[in-house]
Parts: C-alpha cells; structure tokens; sequence
C-alpha cells in the first residue's frame, strides 16, 4: 500500500475513518473519469477537487462529482462572488500545495471556502484524492463538512 500523504495524517489525526484506493495513472489522464474507469468505482460517487478565484472571498475550493460540470455562475451566488473564475493549472501548486490530478480538499496550504456539491449527500462514501496522483481516499462525505469547514451546494449545471 502507499505511503500515507498530509491528507491522510489529517484524518487520521481527527480519527475520521477512511479507506485507500491505489490506482494506474498517466500524465495524459489525470482526470477524475480515468479515476472511475481505473479504480472501477461509480464516476457518481468519484469527486473531483477544482480550485477557483472570487472576485470578492479569493480563492476557493469547489467538489464535484466526475460525471458532472461545475456551474461558475452557481459557485459565485454560493460564494458571495459574483464573479468565479477557475485558476490556471499552472498556479495550482503554488496556491495549494497540491499538483494537478492529486489535488486534495484536506491539507492545502491554506483552509479556503470550500463547497461539496450536494449530490454527495446520496452516498455514505465518497472518493477524493489523497493528495497524490494514483491515490484516492474513500470516507463519509458528512466528515469532509467539519475537516474542511465545508458547506453543501448545488454546484453542477443543470
């Protein structure tokens, strides 16, 4: 099995139980449907971490399911924005600590407003990065509330 990443350490530091998911992953898919189609779990249930910037809070944090499309638009008026861009992918490392296709909502390098998209309530778990490519952490989406001072949205389009 691999080696425990911060995210990892976090939960396991507030006791929230989760289990690792290792999987096969190239620089050309990085993306959380290769994630499903690896891993063979329910692209529904595989929520992928977006980082984007507010005109008004900065940045923020936004999850997603991989079968869906984040609505900027929704994101802003769950936000308090009234303007959502998604940051360049260049600037991903050094905003959180995290590299394209391991980016994790638990262990950036700052605490940002962080929305889970309400369709994450049909699942009694959910699969997340660990925080490194080829390592996905399944847990309660009802734990990542309090850990990352989250709030549930309605983020996908319609």
């Amino acid at each position: 099995m691999a080696h425990k990443t911060n995210a990892c350490r976090m939960l396991d530091q507030k006791k929230i139980p989760y289990t690792l998911h290792e999987y096969h992953f190239d620089e050309k898919h990085l993306d959380a449907a290769h994630v499903a189609e690896e891993t063979g779990k329910n692209p529904a249930q595989i929520f992928k971490t977006l980082v984007a910037f507010g005109d008004k809070t900065g940045h923020l944090v936004a999850l997603l399911s991989a079968e869906d499309t984040l609505d900027l638009k929704k994101l802003a008026k769950q936000s308090g924005n009234k303007k959502v861009e998604m940051i360049h992918v260049k600037d991903l490392e050094k905003i959180t600590g995290y590299i394209r296709g391991g980016c994790s909502p638990i262990g950036m390098k700052k605490l940002f407003p962080t929305f889970i998209d309400e369709k994450a309530r049909d699942f009694t778990t959910i699969y997340i990065s660990a925080g490194k490519r080829g390592l996905q952490i399944e847990l309660d989406p009802n734990a990542l509330l309090p850990l990352c001072r989250a709030k549930w949205a309605n983020l996908r389009t319609e």
